[in-house]
């Protein structure tokens, strides 16, 4: 019998259920080995778990999230969890240093409509998760890697180092040295390819923080680069605000 492989989607905004629509070739080769048990965003047809591979992208925001959550992981022999808003909370966590009831006030006209955590988490402060796959979009690559590892009953490929290492691969000339320019590229989890930096912008961390983030040794960089502290912070508080929050406060 063929492994049952289920995508889930909470608070998000589906670009990384796209990703693997994306994968075009890959994924009709996918779908040859596996059965496709739940995923809305391909097909309505829908069957009951138990699932050999949940991948969950979006975060917990509603207590209805909350609850779906623990149930996938219930029905999920393997859990893994797709994206910076699954796997940090995402741009909404943005609501986690502000008065969310505000927001609320300020964006809907009947805000008593709206039933909202005062947080936006990752999955992972829900449930154990088996493995988190980062970026805002994940990439096409690590993601088919991470599903055929798992089906495959193996530990997935993806390095945990920093931008900096796929610019040396490409050969990139490093835009802080040579132009000033600010980049999180040192902080930041690889996997984009150093898309940014190639063409000569800075890296604003859309992976979330590496496995070897040093930010205050980055931080007096970005301020002698022509940052001024409020300009750090919402450097910082882009799609993994709450992941590079939580180093800052380490």
């Amino acid at each position: 019998m063929a492994p049952k492989l289920a995508v889930f989607k909470l608070a998000s905004c589906d670009g990384c259920q796209l990703t693997l629509l994306d994968c075009e070739d890959e994924l009709l080769a996918l779908a040859g080995e596996v059965e496709i048990a739940h995923f809305l965003e391909a097909s309505s047809a829908v069957e009951p778990g138990p699932y050999d591979l949940s991948l969950v992208e979006g975060s917990v925001t509603t207590a209805e999230d909350a609850e779906r959550i623990r149930q996938i992981r219930v029905a999920s022999r393997h859990l893994v969890t797709i994206g910076a808003c699954a796997t940090a909370g995402g741009v909404q966590a943005l609501r986690n240093f502000a008065d969310v009831d505000e927001y609320r006030r300020t964006v809907y006209a009947r805000p008593e409509y709206v039933s909202t955590l005062a947080d936006s988490t990752p999955v992972s402060a829900h449930v154990a998760v088996d493995f988190e796959l980062r970026g805002c979009p994940i990439d096409r690559r690590q993601l088919i890697e991470v599903i055929t590892a798992f089906l495959a009953g193996r530990k997935p490929d993806v390095p945990d180092h920093s931008v900096c290492f796929e610019c040396k691969r490409r050969g990139n000339v490093c835009v802080t040295v040579a132009h000033g320019t600010p980049c999180l590229g040192p902080v930041t989890h690889a996997g984009c390819g150093a898309l940014c930096p190639t063409y000569h912008r800075g890296c604003y961390g859309c992976f979330g923080p590496s496995g070897s983030v040093n930010l205050p040794s980055l931080i007096p960089l970005l301020r002698r680069d022509g940052m001024d502290d409020d300009a750090v912070l919402r450097f910082l508080h882009t799609f993994n605000a709450a992941a590079f929050q939580k180093e800052l406060d380490q």
